[in-house]
């Protein structure tokens, strides 16, 4: 799962045929006068200003700026950016009219076991929690589109108007259709609005949150995902994002600075088990990462150099259980270049290298990797019969076979 900023997330709800406020994002606020000149309605509307973070509860934090004209809204961004709060430095905002509304609503959808459910209320805003027993709920089974009869009757449960229900219920199905098909996981729009001036219902912000490994089905998601660890993602971490985002099978790379292990493991139930082994051997974590689903080895050769270029770490441990499909061979061959390149560049002085694999081909697999043992790398390489675990205990305890 991963989270989509509001800009980009207001971006999927109005390509579904949701009014969505007019908004841009900027990162400095010289950027606004530029702006102005091609958006008229910066001049000419009040503005709300909102720290554009994975933040959450932003107006409690005083993230959130209404009300403003357009000398008020670059001071407000002035002041936001470059801010610290609850550990994320704020880099961006969002800056969009100020819809002038009596009510606010809330509306969700969200994935479950058995398909997705649909939430509505007519009371919305940033109390919703304390009213969260008038939320009213639609079950969606798998693979099917929820009845505009049913959206309707969910709409009247819900405490709106006779005269809204058909807008809202209209409004819900257009939620579903981005939520199914933009492989969505999770969309909540709170506040829900009407204008006004017209009555035209609209989303004044957005949570968006879908299946982040689907990207390679949307070629129009021209934005990054939001970071889930309370900063931006680093330069390297972007980077085996973008070729996860592009290939068969999938490579991971989290960076966690201050750890002295490093992480190379074949899928994520291997990253579960040496992470809990790593800290029960009283070694500290320097990256989370995986590489699973048979990914290409010039995939796995990145992935290895940016895991090889982690600072102060003095151990790597590579590979995993035993590989259903997994050509060990082939991603060795992969971590084998990548382990290569980075001695090169200097890196890996002082760092010991533990391996542990099975499956296809990994006779020839674990004796590519051996061979490196030659070539002036302290690596240890063991089999399938190697408990999975054992090699974390040699390499931070010592006693390897």
């Amino acid at each position: 799962m991963a989270k989509v900023l509001e800009g980009p997330g207001m971006r999927l709800l109005s390509k579904w045929g949701m009014a969505v406020p007019n908004y841009v994002v900027i990162t400095e606020a010289a950027q606004i006068d530029n702006l102005s000149e091609a958006n008229p309605w910066l001049r000419e509307c009040k503005l709300v200003v909102k720290a554009h973070e994975a933040l959450g509860g932003r107006m409690k934090l005083g993230l959130v700026k209404v009300g403003l004209d357009l000398d008020g809204a670059r001071a407000a961004a002035k002041e936001m950016i470059g801010k610290a709060v609850a550990e994320v430095t704020i880099s961006q905002v969002i800056i969009s009219e100020m819809v002038e509304h009596d009510e606010e609503y809330y509306l969700a959808v969200t994935s479950t076991r058995d398909g997705a459910e649909i939430l509505l209320t007519s009371m919305g805003g940033i109390e919703v929690e304390a009213n969260w027993e008038k939320v009213k709920k639609l079950a969606v089974p798998l693979g099917a589109d929820p009845d505009m009869q049913a959206l309707t009757d969910l709409a009247k449960d819900a405490g709106f108007d006779e005269a809204l229900l058909p807008r809202v219920a209209s409004f819900a199905n257009k939620l579903f259709k981005c939520y199914d098909q933009e492989d969505g996981s999770y969309l909540e729009i709170n506040p829900l609005v009407r204008r006004s001036s017209n009555g035209e219902l609209t989303a004044l912000d957005a949570v968006t949150m879908v299946d982040g490994d689907a990207r390679f089905r949307h070629p129009d998601w021209n934005f990054n995902f939001a970071s889930e660890f309370g900063r931006p993602y680093s330069d390297n971490e972007k980077v085996i994002m973008d070729i996860d985002s592009k290939v068969k099978g999938s490579v991971k790379f989290i960076e966690i600075p201050g750890g002295d292990t490093a992480l190379l493991p074949a899928g994520g139930g291997a990253s579960v088990y040496y992470s809990d082994a790593v800290l029960a051997m009283g070694g500290t974590l320097a990256n989370y990462a995986e590489y699973s689903g048979d990914p290409p080895d010039w995939a796995v050769e990145a992935l290895t150099e940016k895991v090889c270029a982690l600072k102060g770490i003095k151990r790597i441990i590579v590979g995993g259980a035993i590989a259903n499909f997994t050509n060990v061979k082939k991603t060795f061959s992969g971590i084998i270049k990548g382990f290569r390149k980075a001695k090169a560049d200097g890196k890996l002085e002082d760092v010991s290298i533990w391996v542990r694999r099975g499956g296809p081909f990994e006779k020839e697999g674990l004796a590519a990797m051996k061979v490196l043992e030659g070539e002036g790398f302290d690596i240890h390489v063991y089999d399938r019969y190697t408990p999975l675990t054992d090699i974390v205990d040699y390499a931070i305890v010592g006693g390897g076979k």
